[in-house]
């Protein structure tokens, strides 16, 4: 699923075909929206979009990857600046190897982790290296390196 399917207003045509694509959506259009890395491997889709309430900037995207019809899913908190929106292919990118997905750290639907602590928090930031600057995204970071 991707965010053109949950769009009943058409509010999300890029009608010029020109940038990159809407730059204002609603959450909602965007959880079920498919995730895949650099070398088009799928690695799952957005649960849920996890928002800081008092700066009103999105946190993460909770990825849900493996199991079986949602059945053993392992949940991962994916720093929202990590993901790139592929509006020709209607998903988000996100720089990482499937294997190395695998060891990330992650969660299950019933043990969700303390999203304000901050060993948690520096945890995550480093395992995908989302200490971007203002602006930067998830596929320049990963030029970098």
């Amino acid at each position: 699923m991707n965010y053109t399917d949950k769009d009943t207003y058409g509010i999300y045509k890029d009608l010029d075909n020109e940038g990159p694509g809407p730059e204002l959506m609603g959450a909602d259009t965007l959880i079920g929206n498919d995730v895949a890395n650099h070398l088009d491997e799928d690695l799952g889709n957005i649960k849920e979009i996890m928002l800081h309430v008092r700066s009103g900037t999105v946190a993460y995207a909770v990825l849900s990857y493996g199991g079986f019809l949602g059945m053993g899913d392992k949940l991962f908190a994916v720093p929202w600046k990590a993901l790139t929106l592929d509006t020709v292919n209607k998903r988000f990118v996100l720089n990482v190897a499937k294997e190395r997905l695998e060891t990330a750290p992650g969660f299950d639907k019933d043990h969700w982790p303390d999203m304000n602590d901050p060993a948690w928090q520096e945890q995550i930031s480093t395992f995908y290296g989302s200490g971007l600057s203002e602006g930067e995204t998830g596929r320049e970071q990963a030029e970098i390196r």
